[in-house]
């Protein structure tokens, strides 16, 4: 069974949500996504992007 999850203004997993998280992972090459969840609420997503100098 999978609990929803909320954003911070207590909606469900919303269509923007799901777009800014699919957004921040397209516009890196190298790096990470990391969601911030409190009391079960998705209230900030950081993008850390590394740049590999060859």
């Amino acid at each position: 069974m999978q609990k929803s999850i909320e954003t911070a203004n207590n909606q469900t997993w919303s269509r923007e949500l799901e777009q800014r998280i699919r957004d921040s992972v397209g516009a890196i090459r190298y790096g990470t996504v990391t969601l911030v969840i409190q009391d079960g609420k998705v209230i900030q997503i950081d993008r850390n992007e590394k740049i590999r100098l060859k």
